[in-house]
């Protein structure tokens, strides 16, 4: 942040009020504006003045939120929108057009790597997946000519994996393509993505941003640094028939790129934020640092917890001193590892569905990143329309729980776990 530290502007709610105006967000639940005159509608629809002209588009109680996030992340413009997989959607879109290809890590959440693999590939994008600690050589291998980003998850969903941001930045940066990340699970507060050399970055705003599992929602930030005009990119520099031959390069700057996804795709596709769940969302982000901080210290310690259990065959947490990840946890996550954790229990999957089956405060939600505690075997249930030789590639082993560890007291957490456990 330029003027206040990430913990102050988590609070700040990113409305600013004058002469006397409530200091909370206010709720703009409405479809559209009213304007003074003709040509001030005329110059909203050719983009050639900022302000609201319909709310498919953008809507007060959204941009506010956008701009905070966008603060968060030290990027130039956020774009919200209905969900995380819209936020992935509509992100691949705005760089990519039928018979182009991206590069993506293979520890991919459940619904990324079916989005990828199969609903991109019916719409003309080819999708190559690679190991996420891959050599730069097998990563560099992987791209081709029409190649347009690479695409991979701070923090890897469920498997908890670290990715090395600024190593996989440089292979693209190398390849003059952008490097596009799933921030989801680090938060803004924990990691920065576009310290390290990312170019774009997306939310699921439905986990920890919201935080009490009350608003389905994602967005897209754009860092404003990545070169657009490198010859690959043609569809953000050539003229826009739609825009009576506007360049977004040209026009837009630095912005190019949110701009286009706001005004072509959202326009088109219609993936919105509702006003009430950018509203509600905005109110959970002034709670995150605490919240970080309490996941975080709490996972932790039930990670040590269940690393020295008998009934427990392995444990992935980044700040465990045994993970492979910790010295990279130290550069990434220096103020705490989230609240997700992986771990196998000694058996297989009726040891797992046991184990969930009898945990008593710890629920069973097809969710993560909320106050409250939740555990789910990822094999059987998010990850069940992957073939088995996909799991493999994604990581996902047949004892696997993911657990994300709310921000109850962590003895109680830890007594509940044990004695699922002890079923077992």
């Amino acid at each position: 942040m330029k003027k206040y530290s990430i913990e102050t502007s988590c609070v700040q709610s990113g409305y600013e009020a004058k002469n006397g105006e409530p200091r909370i967000l206010p709720i703009v639940q409405s479809t559209t504006y009213k304007y003074d005159t003709a040509d001030e509608v005329a110059a909203l629809f050719d983009l050639a003045a900022e302000g609201h002209m319909y709310s498919r588009i953008s809507n007060p109680t959204v941009a506010a939120f956008e701009k905070k996030i966008a603060e968060l992340e030290g990027g130039v413009g956020a774009l919200g929108t209905a969900s995380g997989q819209s936020a992935t959607f509509l992100a691949i879109l705005t760089i990519c057009n039928v018979g182009e290809h991206i590069v993506a890590m293979n520890n991919l959440y459940g619904g990324t790597y079916t989005l990828f693999s199969s609903t991109l590939k019916k719409l003309g994008i080819e999708v190559t997946f690679v190991d996420y600690n891959a050599t730069d050589e097998v990563i560099e291998s992987k791209i081709k000519e029409n190649t347009k980003l690479i695409f991979g998850e701070t923090l890897g969903n469920p498997g908890v994996e670290l990715l090395d941001i600024e190593r996989i930045a440089n292979i693209a940066h190398r390849n003059d393509i952008p490097l596009v990340i799933d921030n989801t699970f680090a938060t803004p507060y924990l990691c920065r993505p576009f310290e390290y050399g990312a170019d774009i970055i997306i939310h699921s705003t439905t986990k920890f941003l919201d935080g009490h599992a009350t608003s389905v929602g994602g967005i897209i930030v754009d860092g404003g640094k990545f070169n657009w005009e490198s010859g690959k990119f043609y569809h953000l520099v050539d003229k826009d028939p739609s825009y009576h031959g506007l360049s977004y390069t040209e026009t837009f700057k630095e912005k190019a790129y949110i701009t286009k996804a706001r005004v072509a795709f959202l326009r088109d596709l219609g993936a919105v934020m509702t006003p009430f769940n950018a509203f509600l969302t905005n109110l959970g982000t002034e709670t995150l640092a605490l919240r970080m901080d309490r996941h975080s210290e709490n996972a932790l310690k039930i990670a040590e917890f269940l690393e020295n259990h008998p009934k427990v065959e392995w444990v992935n947490y980044p700040l465990l001193k045994s993970s492979p990840s910790y010295e990279l946890a130290k550069k990434y996550l220096p103020k705490g590892g989230s609240g997700i954790i992986s771990f196998g229990v000694k058996g297989g999957v009726d040891e797992g569905k046991k184990f969930i089956d009898n945990v008593e405060l710890a629920s069973l939600v097809v969710h993560v990143g909320d106050i409250r505690t939740h555990v789910l075997h990822p094999a059987s249930m998010t990850h069940r329309q992957l073939s088995e030789e996909q799991k493999r590639d994604a990581g996902i082993k047949e004892n696997m729980i993911r657990l994300s560890v709310g921000i109850e007291n962590a003895n109680e957490i830890i007594e509940d776990l044990e004695r699922a456990l002890e079923v077992i």
